[in-house]
């Protein structure tokens, strides 16, 4: 039997920006009422909750929610020197919120700078801050992973960039939290990626897109999922996998794309 737990990321909200009028509350509704054992929730969908963990924590428990994870970006990408303070101080806050929850991870957005031709330094930067992150977390018993994406500006997009961002990871503190679609949209080979770094993997989000880098739903792009999951399992991974969805399908109508996409794991056996 697989022992995969399956949650469910909010960005498909975060992304309506200031258009979002919903509560925390409500989030935690659709996810536990469309069947997942878990929430993702990023530091900017908190809300209410930002400063009453055990308050957010007495939520989920009624509604038979986990956290599988929070997670924080930053509007620096990680990458500027200057923000740097800012950064591991929005960094704290973060662990201190998640130090009472069981298994707490803090998932750390990736690396990006807009001007590639000072990628490598850049990302440089953007390591230095994850490995001190990472310290932070293991003080405290806070898993620390680095969540790379494709958007613009995104250091972490080639098989290239993921293998220099893990040569300089600290495997003690830093684990790999990649994700199906920016893997895809990066121009890499899925199963490729995700065999080569599977030691290091700690956190998964599922997520698809086609083959001109669109977000679709999942099973609705050029995502295995099948295969991805049965390698997971042949390996004997026992973290969260979290589905997401940015689709424009997914904007207009967010609850039904959640509950498509449990449903299509469900079908797969998960």
């Amino acid at each position: 039997m697989s022992a995969l737990r399956v949650a469910c990321q909010t960005y498909t909200w975060e992304m309506l920006g200031a258009d979002w009028k919903g509560r925390v509350t409500d989030l935690l509704d659709w996810i536990a009422e469309a069947g997942y054992a878990g929430i993702e929730i990023t530091h900017q969908m908190i809300a209410e909750f930002a400063d009453r963990p055990e308050a957010f924590a007495g939520e989920l428990a009624r509604r038979g929610l986990e956290l599988a994870a929070f997670a924080y970006s930053s509007s620096s990408g990680f990458t500027r020197l200057e923000a740097r303070a800012a950064d591991l101080a929005g960094a704290r806050r973060a662990i201190e919120f998640l130090r009472g929850f069981p298994e707490p991870r803090l998932a750390l957005g990736g690396a990006a700078f807009p001007d590639r031709a000072e990628a490598r330094a850049r990302l440089d930067h953007a390591i230095a801050f994850y490995n001190e992150a990472g310290r932070m977390g293991a003080a405290t018993g806070v898993a620390v992973n680095v969540h790379p994406h494709s958007h613009f500006g995104s250091l972490l997009e080639s098989a290239e960039d993921y293998q220099y961002l893990l040569d300089r990871l600290d495997p003690a503190s830093v684990a790999f939290g990649p994700d199906t679609g920016h893997i895809v949209r990066g121009g890499q080979d899925l199963l490729t990626c995700l065999r080569t770094h599977l030691p290091r993997i700690r956190h998964l989000h599922l997520k698809d897109a086609t083959a001109d880098r669109q977000w679709v739903g999942l099973g609705q792009g050029i995502c295995d999922f099948r295969a991805v999951l049965a390698v997971l399992d042949a390996n004997g991974y026992s973290g969260w996998v979290v589905a997401e969805e940015e689709s424009e399908a997914a904007r207009v109508d967010g609850i039904t794309a959640i509950r498509r996409n449990r449903q299509y794991l469900k079908d797969l056996g998960y």
